[in-house]
C-alpha cells in the first residue's frame, strides 16, 4: 500500500495550474493533502469527487483560504473523525483521522508558530495535546501513522542552513525537543528509518528567494508509525520532482 501526502499551499491553486491531474497519476492508494485552503464547495467536482477514491475534507471554521487538510483513499475507511476533540484546535481545520483494518491513519497540518509569541504557544499546545491524543489510541492497541506538514525541522541535518535558524521559528529548541518526545515515546520517522544520514533531503523551499532552485530547503514533512508497524515499513521517500507548491510529497509503502 503507497500513502502519499503533500502540503499543496492551495488545493483550487494546484487545479487552476493543472497540477491535479499530474498529481494523480502518482497512483497512491491514499493521498493526505495538508493547506487546502478551501471548503469543498469551493473545489471543482473532479477535485471533489476523483474518479476511484473516497474524499474527506476538514477545513477552517474561523477563517475563509486558510488551513485545512483533506483524505482521498481508494478503500473506505471504517470510520472518520474530523477533529480530535479540542475546539480551539479543531476550528483551525487541521486533523483528519481515518480507520483501516491494520491501523489508523491521521492526516495533521500543524500549525507554524508564526505571527508572535500567542500563536507560537498554540502550536505548542497543538504539539501537546495531539501527542496525548495518539497516545490514548495507542493504549487501546491501535497502530498509528500520523503524516502532513510538522512545521519543524527535527536535526541540523534536516534544514540546509541550521545555524541561521537556531532562533527561528520551525527549528527552536522547544519545537525539536516536541519531536524527540515523539520519537522517545517509540514513532519511527520513516525518512530517517530508511536513510539515517542522508544530507541535502528536504521537503519545503521558500518561494520568494527561489530556494527551490538552490535546495535551500527544510524538511518539515513527515510520516511516522508507530513501532508496531516498523516491521511493515517497505519504502520512504521525497517526491522532490513535484512541482505546483512550495512544499513536495513525501510517501511511505506499507505491507
Amino acid at each position: 500500500m503507497k500513502l502519499i501526502s503533500w502540503n499543496v499551499n492551495g488545493l483550487r491553486a494546484i487545479h487552476k495550474k493543472g497540477d491535479w491531474n499530474n498529481f494523480l497519476k502518482l497512483s497512491s492508494d491514499i493521498f493526505c493533502l495538508q493547506e487546502t485552503k478551501a471548503n469543498s464547495h469551493q473545489l471543482p467536482e473532479e477535485v471533489v469527487n476523483s474518479k476511484g477514491y473516497f474524499s474527506y475534507f476538514s477545513s477552517s471554521e474561523i477563517k475563509k483560504g486558510y488551513s485545512g487538510v483533506a483524505t482521498y483513499s481508494k478503500t473506505e475507511p471504517l470510520e472518520v473523525k474530523y477533529g480530535f476533540g479540542e475546539k480551539r484546535f479543531d476550528e483551525e481545520g487541521r486533523f483528519l483521522e481515518t480507520h483501516f483494518e491494520k491501523f489508523i491513519l491521521i492526516n495533521v497540518y500543524f500549525p507554524n508558530g508564526g505571527g508572535g509569541p500567542e500563536r507560537l504557544q498554540y502550536k505548542f499546545d497543538f504539539y501537546d495535546a495531539f501527542l496525548v491524543y495518539i497516545e490514548k489510541l495507542r493504549k487501546k492497541g491501535k497502530s498509528i501513522i500520523f503524516c502532513g506538514d510538522v512545521n519543524t525541522a527535527h536535526e541540523e541535518i534536516d534544514l540546509a542552513r541550521p545555524k541561521n535558524n537556531e532562533k527561528n521559528t520551525g527549528f527552536l529548541p522547544e519545537e525539536r525537543a516536541w519531536i524527540d518526545e515523539v520519537v522517545n515515546a517509540g514513532y519511527v520517522d520513516t525518512f530517517r528509518y530508511f536513510y539515517p544520514h542522508k544530507i541535502d533531503a528536504y521537503s519545503y523551499w521558500d518561494i520568494k528567494t527561489r530556494a527551490r532552485d538552490r535546495n535551500v530547503g527544510w524538511r518539515i514533512d513527515y510520516f511516522f508509525v508507530s513501532p508496531d508497524l516498523v516491521s511493515q515499513l517497505k519504502s520512504a521517500s521525497i517526491l522532490d520532482n513535484v512541482y505546483g507548491s512550495d512544499h513536495c510529497p513525501v510517501a511511505i509503502e506499507v505491507e
